[in-house]
């Protein structure tokens, strides 16, 4: 046995069943080594997606997601997708092809110090040397990913331990594979449980690893049991989140916020007083020894309490603690209120002479509210802001605090393989769709017939609005983008195209990729407007 049959053994007894992959000569062992273990290799264009389409499939099934690239043009390849996976908290395995040991510093083929280039963007990155160990390696750095403040992991696998003898090696066991869980102390729980009954106006912030579409139940359970809002945060835009309207005047109110694992930075303007009362207490609940001395940098002595913990066995923790008999069904609602509203109005939903971001996305909400179970998927930039502040679904992918972009088409294929089920919408820009426009092809070949929307609007939107803001319309520069015909590439790659400048057109088109049954592209002229952001009023 080969260590690379020890790998395949190992991902199959963590309970793997499908890989994102672009081949390369270092990684043709574990594709061989597969076939034995019934993996399903899913086969990009390109390294990054096999990244986003890793995260994207942990985020929609809670389980490990793994991708598998050749070494060092490769591994670089993937690198930007490794650091929105770390920022959006989602356990993915990047297994990577390496230079053979016996050739270290010799000058080999592609020849890199991987482990060096990924360390700052996972939480674990180690390089795999010894054939036996393959196994216990694979297995430390899946426990890893998904225990804590869950994340992406690297395994750099060189191709001579890969090839090597391993006869006598057994995969490991279930329980090496478990979730490392720091629970909180029972008196660490009575002092949140105590202070959030005693506060009038609390609040409780939950992070982009306990997003509604990851863990609403427990988060609602949460809500009930403590009687307070309980809002999770996975936007790069913080507070201006436009899925999240006016919190940011929930939260200059607030008298008591917890955090359970939600990182007090940018996204929260640092906690400062410029956001939040002086007088508001701050409670941080952490696994992350780096997230709790930020904390304490940024609230210094308006940080009543900080925990070391996992914040999901804490969310279990203070649900079945409760806190007591208080009643705070009006800050409740206050607070649903201010992140109901939105900037715009009916009469940008309703249909004119010509078609705006409000107006096509309140399209695809029609059709997102006829299916059975629904994704939505939105990607940055202008456009993907609306289709947050729009869109309403059963499961939702963002780009996440890390504010990458490109990323919607990839999450869109792996959504469809965990969702298969689900009628999946991935709504980005003309900017955006450019970046992974061959993974239409990935998702004809894999048959995963979902729908992108694109908002074209013939620039990179979000440049071109901050240009004209600080510089002036006269100092335009770099954001000009073609009348490309993105709907019929993808009908030359095999997928379905619909093209769409009348806002007529657009529930007949809408309904026609959804029924298609292959992957559409619904390509539509629209008014670039900047995106929305709080209430009107």
């Amino acid at each position: 046995m080969r260590g690379a049959d020890l790998l395949a053994q190992t991902l199959a007894a963590a309970g793997v069943s499908r890989v994102f992959s672009l081949s390369g000569n270092q990684i043709m062992p574990v594709y061989d080594a597969c076939l034995d273990v019934n993996i399903e290799i899913v086969h990009t264009r390109h390294e990054a997606a096999c990244v986003f389409m890793a995260d994207a499939w942990a985020q929609l099934t809670g389980e490990i997601g793994v991708c598998l690239v050749t070494a060092a043009p490769g591994a670089t390849n993937a690198l930007g997708p490794l650091y929105t996976a770390r920022q959006s908290e989602s356990p993915v395995l990047f297994l990577t092809g390496d230079a053979p040991l016996a050739q270290d510093g010799l000058g080999a083929f592609q020849e890199l110090d991987q482990v060096a280039m990924t360390a700052p963007v996972t939480k674990l990155s180690l390089r795999s040397t010894d054939p036996g160990r393959l196994g216990f390696d694979t297995a430390t750095a899946i426990r890893t990913a998904m225990s804590g403040r869950p994340g992406p992991v690297h395994v750099a696998l060189p191709f001579d331990v890969l090839q090597a003898d391993v006869n006598g090696a057994d995969a490991p066991g279930a329980q090496a594979f478990q979730p490392q869980v720091l629970e909180p102390a029972q008196s660490d729980v009575k002092s949140v449980a105590d202070a959030l009954a005693a506060a009038n106006a609390p609040l409780v912030l939950c992070g982009p690893a306990m997003s509604f579409t990851r863990y609403g139940a427990q988060l609602s359970a949460l809500a009930a049991a403590v009687d307070a809002p309980v809002v999770a945060m996975e936007s790069p835009r913080g507070l201006k989140d436009p899925s999240l309207g006016d919190f940011a005047k929930a939260l200059t109110k607030a008298d008591l916020v917890v955090c359970l694992g939600k990182a007090v930075n940018f996204t929260l303007g640092f906690g400062s007083t410029a956001v939040c009362s002086p007088a508001c207490k701050w409670i941080v609940i952490d696994a992350e020894a780096e997230e709790r001395e930020r904390a304490q940098l940024n609230l210094q002595d308006r940080l009543s309490l900080v925990i070391d913990a996992d914040p999901k066995a804490a969310v279990a923790a203070l649900a079945e603690q409760g806190s007591g008999s208080v009643a705070r069904n009006a800050w409740r609602s206050e607070v649903a209120g201010h992140i109901a509203a939105r900037s715009y109005s009916a009469s940008d939903l309703s249909a004119g002479d010509r078609i705006t971001s409000a107006l096509l996305c309140a399209a695809v909400q029609r059709r997102v509210e006829t299916a059975t179970e629904s994704v939505v998927i939105s990607d940055g930039g202008e456009f993907g802001q609306w289709s947050q502040a729009v869109t309403r679904s059963d499961h939702r992918i963002i780009n996440g605090p890390g504010g990458s972009i490109g990323g919607a088409l990839c999450y869109g294929v792996a959504a469809k393989l965990a969702k298969p089920d689900a009628t999946v919408f991935a709504l980005m820009g003309d900017g955006t769709v450019g970046f992974h426009l061959a993974e239409f092809e990935t998702a004809v070949r894999e048959d995963t017939p979902f729908v992108v929307i694109v908002g074209n609007d013939g620039r990179w939107n979000a440049e071109h609005l901050i240009q004209v803001r600080d510089y002036g319309p006269d100092r335009l520069i770099g954001c000009s983008l073609s009348d490309a015909r993105y709907d019929e590439a993808v009908r030359a790659l095999g997928g379905h195209g619909e093209y769409v400048t009348d806002p007529a057109e657009l529930d007949g088109a809408l309904a026609r990729a959804v029924n298609c049954g292959k992957v559409a592209c619904v390509n539509v002229i629209i008014d670039g407007v900047p995106a929305p952001a709080g209430s009107a009023h």
